[in-house]
């Protein structure tokens, strides 16, 4: 199959391209700008099979006014150019599958895809609007799947980068009280769910893209140290997270307990199932 994929630069894009590539796909990669023209948008997309948009800026920052604006425009905007180029399209691709997050829900609940418990925060109100917007192609006749990530953990990139360093050095330690849940998956999982989601033509909409297993702060801290043998007995106060991110520490100190029932539905199998697992083949490749 031809597989575009928007914003195959980053952690996810990367191993989304050397996996697909694996399995004998073409894929391409579409990058989309303000100044992007749709004609040339189509000229990619026009003939592939599917697309893959995960075009958005890192959401772990401080939420400045400015920044607050770059997190929109990277994935609303992004999404709104791919779309309306879907309509220009002799021969569109058949499927989009558009990332998302598990930050669409509240902090209160335990949640799988038919929760009606969302968040009210600009983060929650920004995945719903990314959301509408890719399931604007709906009406176009392309399926839509809509991949709800959480925290994606894997070697060489995304939340272990910035994890790992101060743990290496014995350095690392709870997060707030700690008691915070963090739903999560490895990169490897992740992958293997999208091509799921391309085999299996039948299924579209939400997606809880994140293990069996949530893991609180405090036992994911405890766990990271036993794989290292470092000691964790520092600890950061909330008051610290907040003060350096602003209203973007919700990402780190809010809890988020997530499960992926559309997925075990399906018949989808997880090759990391526990955050043991995961840290196991984290610490290894890292030799």
């Amino acid at each position: 199959m031809k597989i575009v994929v928007c914003g195959m630069s980053g952690f996810v894009g990367s191993a989304l391209h050397d996996f697909l590539t694996a399995q004998h796909h073409e894929v391409v990669s579409l990058s989309i700008r303000s100044d992007t023209h749709v004609e040339s948008i189509v000229k990619i997309l026009d003939g592939s099979d599917i697309v893959i948009n995960l075009a958005g800026a890192n959401i772990l920052g401080r939420w400045s006014t400015t920044y607050k604006k770059l997190l929109r425009s990277s994935r609303l905007e992004t999404t709104a150019s791919l779309t309306h180029a879907l309509t220009h399209c002799i021969n569109p691709p058949r499927t989009l599958l558009n990332a998302s997050a598990v930050g669409v829900y509240d902090s209160y609940h335990q949640h799988d895809e038919y929760s009606r418990h969302l968040g009210n925060d600009f983060l929650a109100s920004l995945v719903q609007e990314w959301e509408e917007a890719a399931l604007s192609a709906k009406a176009l006749g392309t399926r839509v799947c809509i991949m709800r990530f959480g925290v994606v953990y894997g070697n060489g990139g995304g939340a272990m980068a910035k994890i790992l360093p101060p743990f290496t050095l014995g350095l690392g330690g709870r997060m707030g009280d700690g008691f915070q849940m963090i739903s999560w998956i490895h990169v490897e999982d992740l992958v293997r769910a999208c091509l799921f989601f391309i085999e299996n033509e039948e299924q579209e909409g939400v997606f809880n893209l994140t293990t069996l297993e949530p893991i609180c702060n405090l036992q994911q801290t405890k766990k990271i140290g036993k794989h290292l043998h470092r000691p964790t007995f520092m600890s950061i106060p909330s008051w610290v997270v907040k003060l350096i991110f602003g209203e973007g520490s919700c990402v780190m100190l809010d809890s988020k307990e997530v499960y992926p029932r559309r997925l075990q539905e399906a018949g989808f199998t997880f090759k990391y199932p526990t955050f043991d697992s995961a840290m196991e083949q984290i610490v290894h490749d890292q030799g």
